[in-house]
């Protein structure tokens, strides 16, 4: 499996469509700071970041990893998926989880399909962005923040809510958790 340098797809092509890094920072709500971090690979974006970064740039989510074709479907085969990691700093410190795409070259699309995984992180705070978040447990105890709500799902469970609530999702133990998240936008 490979891996993915969100960060220098969305530099590149905020370079092309001739916008500044304060440009995009005032389309998308976020601080220029956050995405020179993103773009210099000492952070990751949260998947609600990615989404807020392709509108702002007028793309298709799916170009951050990769899509190369202009196809109406998509396979990707579990040797050829793409591994994108949550990092703190360039040296590797773990940030709470991974993602992979599933549908990558998909155009046209609303949905983001993506197998999360989780990692035990302290602290961080809830997020919220446009759209709808489907979320079903593979493996692990997951929990999940909606404002002032919080529960713990288990593997089979799932939960499917309005993105603009503020939310977070963590694994609940010691232990990673797995995860298909599906993001509508």
């Amino acid at each position: 499996m490979s891996e993915i340098k969100v960060g220098e797809k969305i530099k590149e092509f905020r370079e092309a469509s001739g916008m500044s890094l304060n440009e995009l920072a005032l389309k998308t709500g976020f601080s220029s700071a956050f995405i020179s971090q993103i773009e210099n690979h000492l952070i990751s974006p949260p998947l609600g970041a990615l989404i807020k970064i392709s509108h702002a740039l007028s793309i298709e989510m799916g170009r951050f990893f990769g899509q190369s074709t202009r196809a109406p479907f998509t396979i990707v085969r579990t040797a050829e998926r793409k591994l994108t990691s949550r990092v703190a700093s360039k040296e590797g410190v773990r940030y709470g989880y991974t993602y992979e795409s599933l549908a990558p070259e998909k155009v046209n699309r609303h949905m983001e399909p993506f197998i999360v995984t989780l990692e035990p992180v302290q602290g961080g705070q809830p997020y919220s962005h446009e759209g709808e978040e489907f979320i079903y447990v593979l493996e692990g105890q997951v929990k999940i923040q909606l404002a002032d709500y919080s529960d713990i799902l288990y593997p089979g469970d799932c939960i499917y809510y309005d993105s603009i609530v503020p939310h977070r999702v963590d694994t609940a133990t010691d232990s990673p958790a797995k995860i298909l998240a599906v993001i509508y936008s």
